[in-house]
Order: C-alpha cells, then structure tokens, then sequence
C-alpha cells in the first residue's frame, strides 16, 4: 500500500524530473483562446463572449495592406452593434510584417486611421501557428487555412466560428456584410 507521504514524494520526482503537468482542455469554442494584445496586454476572446469577431490576419507590406481601411470601415459601421475587429499582424507570408509591436501600430494608425484591437505579432500556419489558427484549421479543414495575408474568421457571439473569407474578399464585400448580420443581433432601425 502507498502512503500519503510516498505518493506526495513519487509526484514531486515526477515534477521534478518531467517539468509541471501541463493539463490539455479541448478547445469549444474561440473564447477558450487569448492572445496578447500590441501594447502586451492579455487579450483573451473570451472578453468578446457576445459580440461577433471578425480575426484577421495581417502584414503592413502586403498588396493587400489597403484592407486595413476596409477592416476599419467594417469596425466602423458594426462596432455599436456587437463587432469586435481583431487585426493579428503576421510575417508568415513573403515576410510582409518584420517590425516591432510598436512599428506596427504606429504604421496602423498614422497610415488607416486603426483603432481596433490588434495583437503582437503571430504565427498563422504551420505547426508554430497559434492556438487559434491551430483550433480553425481542426475545426474548418485544410480548404479554410491562411494561405496568405488579410484571411478573415468570422467568429459568432457564442465563440463558433460562423465563417471564413479569403484574402481577396473585401471585408467590405456583401458576403462580409451578409455574414455580418447573420450573426449580430437584429438591428431595429
């Protein structure tokens, strides 16, 4: 029979020889992911828990970089009504955001204006992508992984993921719009 003492001895040489128990919650929805926000902050989804994200992946040296005013227009029109807009910069693809966290939002807001929330810098693909990316590619399949810059999630107000757009779509498109409202609450007038 163990005892008290021996089973408190056997798991301290565990810790001590294998690091602490890491305990791995499976994923329900986006509100079990955080990042950091670009003044290093927490920024846990879950503090969005009833409003529609919009997460985006983006770089300041992209063809598609103009998007930044479209993200803001979005922000913009649907911010009152329930929309967070998360910008998550990445140097994944063609290494298009090598600043720092503060170039990076310097560059956001003195050149779109940008005053939605925006994360330090990421990993979007791959096995070094973050949690997040990791949970969208499990959940969607292959077909809905970043293949490049300015890719749009489109989480619901439970933390399910409701949509996802490609590069080329405009966040200002009808497809966005139209997701958009299918997922925020109605709007009286």
């Amino acid at each position: 029979m163990i005892t008290p003492v021996r089973s408190v001895l056997g798991l301290m040489l565990v810790v001590l020889f294998l690091g602490p128990p890491t305990f791995s919650k499976a994923a329900n929805s986006a509100h079990d992911f955080a990042f950091t926000s670009i003044e290093g902050e927490p920024m846990p989804l879950s503090a969005f828990e009833g409003k529609a994200i919009l997460v985006v992946n983006t770089a300041s040296l992209c063809g598609f970089t103009h998007q930044y005013d479209d993200l803001q227009a979005l922000w913009d029109r649907y911010r009152d009504r329930g929309l967070v807009v998360v910008g998550v910069p990445s140097n994944d693809f063609g290494e298009q955001e090598p600043g720092t966290a503060d170039q990076i939002k310097e560059f956001c807001e003195v050149n779109f204006n940008v005053d939605f929330p925006l994360t330090t810098k990421q990993h979007v693909a791959g096995p070094e992508a973050h949690p997040f990316y990791l949970w969208t590619a499990e959940e969607l399949g292959d077909e809905a992984k970043p293949r490049w810059n300015f890719h749009k999630y489109l989480v619901g107000p439970d933390g399910q993921l409701a949509a996802w757009f490609s590069t080329q779509t405009s966040p200002t498109s009808q497809p966005v719009f139209d997701a958009v409202e299918r997922v925020l609450p109605s709007h009286d007038g």
